[in-house]
């Protein structure tokens, strides 16, 4: 394990690993460097690059510090992108995708952006996000707000959870629940269902490979179709048979092509 050490101070924890062009991953809610995806992909993607697999602020060995405000995570993103030699290509899944979009339109040194399924809402086809979500996740105990964002949030069905709460996993995903507020508010504007606005993205200039999975939930698949329509220098690309839980050895090859 290595530190890097964001703007204001906060200690940002990160692996590296292989050889070649720097990659930084981004994770996304209730993941972290020993919770989630990201740890097969590092592995998977070492044969090509260096990897850069770190725990976003309040997770896992990174600290935290004060009022959340997405500008700290950005920071911290820069502060891994310089450790990893002053630029880097980017792959972030779900809201680290998120994040990752948000980063690269503030100017960050980002080479090539892939962002798997930021779970932006552009139309009405689900059930609607509420829109003070960000303050009932805050109110919730850890538990509670596992199971808030993934049905009011992600838009599972209750059941879901339920059975989750047997899983091994459970248990570390509410040891970081109180960071999914994070999660929400670098979502912003973006997942109540109104039209994509192409103003944000308009910074962007460097190449963006937005991704999405052939089984994931149709509105899912029409943001991210709107999300690469709306930055002039992206594309899209579908995975087949994917969800949105997309397994490492089928995204690193959409990775590996991209980024090169």
């Amino acid at each position: 394990m290595d530190i890097a050490v964001s703007k204001d101070g906060t200690k940002i924890a990160y692996d590296r690993r292989g050889s070649g062009p720097a990659l930084v991953l981004v994770d996304g809610a209730l993941c972290s460097r020993a919770q989630g995806p990201m740890a097969e992909l590092a592995e998977l993607l070492a044969e090509r690059f260096t990897v850069y697999n770190y725990d976003r602020r309040g997770r896992g060995d990174s600290g935290d510090a004060g009022e959340y405000a997405v500008e700290r995570e950005i920071e911290d993103l820069a502060a891994v992108i310089e450790a990893a030699g002053g630029s880097a290509f980017v792959y972030g899944s779900s809201s680290g995708a998120a994040l990752a979009l948000r980063a690269t339109a503030a100017g960050l040194p980002v080479e090539k952006l892939v962002a798997f399924e930021p779970p932006y809402v552009v139309d009405d086809s689900r059930k609607q996000i509420p829109r003070d979500w960000v303050a009932q996740l805050r109110g919730l105990e850890a538990g509670d707000a596992i199971k808030y964002f993934f049905t009011k949030g992600i838009g599972l069905p209750a059941i879901f959870v339920t059975m989750m709460k047997l899983m091994p996993a459970w248990k570390p995903m509410k040891a970081i629940a109180h960071t999914l507020p994070y999660d929400a508010q670098v979502l912003g504007d973006n997942c109540f269902g109104g039209p994509m606005d192409a103003s944000q993205w308009t910074p962007i200039d460097q190449p963006v490979l937005v991704v999405n999975g052939g089984k994931s939930p149709a509105w899912m698949k029409t943001s991210t179709r709107a999300l690469a329509a709306a930055i002039p220098t992206a594309q899209h690309t579908e995975i087949p048979g994917q969800t949105h839980v997309i397994k490492a050895a089928a995204i690193t090859p959409a990775i590996a092509a991209f980024c090169q």
